[in-house]
């Protein structure tokens, strides 16, 4: 009988410290990840044309012209290239 219980206790051990792990990566991993993206998603959406933004790729710009998915960055006098929203770093402030 004293076999049984201690296995019993071993795995109820075993299943708070996975339960704890769990609680670690979530609040050390997950979380910060989603304010991020949050984050993120709220200065993407908050860009109106001549707004400098910088992409992931260090392209530096002007918005000027915003679409659904993606927007145009003028990189020069005549030249504007079509980015994704997702492909944008930050937006520089000035």
């Amino acid at each position: 009988m004293f076999g049984v219980a201690s296995q019993q206790s071993s795995w109820l051990q075993l299943a708070v410290w996975f339960g704890v792990f769990l609680a670690i990566f979530y609040f050390f991993i997950i979380l910060p990840n989603k304010k991020k993206e949050k984050k993120h998603a709220e200065t993407v959406n908050s860009l109106r044309k001549g707004d400098k933004v910088v992409t992931i790729g260090g392209i530096k710009g002007e918005v000027a012209r915003i679409k659904d998915e993606s927007l145009f960055i003028r990189v020069s006098d005549n030249t504007e290239i079509e980015v994704l929203k997702k492909a944008i770093g930050y937006k520089v402030e000035e």
